[in-house]
């Protein structure tokens, strides 16, 4: 019979702003002990500092995390590192370092926590992804290949450990109002304003970091646990 986990402790990389941020706060909400993991500190909640592409550093805030609140048995992967450059300039440190912090940090972050997990019978990890992953998108391609990854990975993961009671989904936003954006605004990198990407959505409007925490809080919760393996785009009814 699989177990359920003595605590329920949510650990958020990329959590100190934009969706992670966003994520954090709405798990707190609902009743968890949350950290925020980030390479900044995080302003609101318990925050560890820590670089998804180290395991040395992440294996030492997963100590501090496991100290004070027990064992971990929620992940959220929403730290990420998005780039903008022509293909054929894309230099191949460039895309190792997006690769590196998108898809091998995930790597790390859930190979560290799954032990809890799995002593529990019990788990929830939920991967942030893109909606760029859906149709791609130009000078991005070290970006959106990274998070495809993370799309590809979710599935395997969600076959593979659905019978040890873990539950495995991503969450792909879209055009999504985050510090990140507006930087990207600010240096003509959008194709656009996010006034006018807003109005070219469905739905009219950009995206709030906590419409992917509503996302993220449901997948997370008992009354999904049925679904795995899932590709959930929140995206306002872009790139379907």
């Amino acid at each position: 019979m699989l177990g359920v986990p003595v605590t329920k402790t949510a650990v958020v990389t990329g959590g100190a702003s934009g969706i992670g941020a966003g994520i954090a706060r709405r798990l707190e909400k609902d009743g968890y002990n949350v950290a925020a993991l980030d390479l900044n500190p995080a302003e609101e909640g318990y925050g560890v500092v820590a670089d998804v592409t180290s395991r040395e550093q992440i294996d030492t805030a997963l100590a501090a995390v496991r100290a004070k609140f027990g064992p971990i048995t929620i992940l959220v992967n929403g730290a990420g590192l998005d780039g903008f450059r022509k293909f054929e300039n894309l230099t191949f440190d460039r895309w190792s370092k997006v690769i590196d912090v998108n898809l091998n940090g995930t790597f790390h972050m859930i190979q560290a926590v799954l032990p809890d997990m799995l002593d529990a019978g019990w788990g929830r990890i939920v991967n942030i992804s893109s909606s760029s992953t859906l149709g791609g998108q130009p000078y991005m391609a070290h970006y959106v290949a990274a998070k495809s990854a993370v799309n590809g990975l979710t599935k395997s993961l969600a076959l593979e450990y659905g019978p040890r009671g873990i539950t495995v989904n991503a969450v792909p936003p879209g055009f999504v109002d985050t510090p990140m954006l507006r930087r990207s605004e600010e240096k003509g990198l959008l194709g656009g304003t996010i006034e006018e990407h807003a109005r070219r959505t469905p739905v009219r409007r950009v995206g709030r970091p906590e419409d992917i925490a509503a996302a993220c809080s449901f997948l997370i919760s008992e009354e999904a646990g049925y679904i795995t393996g899932q590709i959930l785009p929140v995206s306002g009814g872009r790139n379907t």
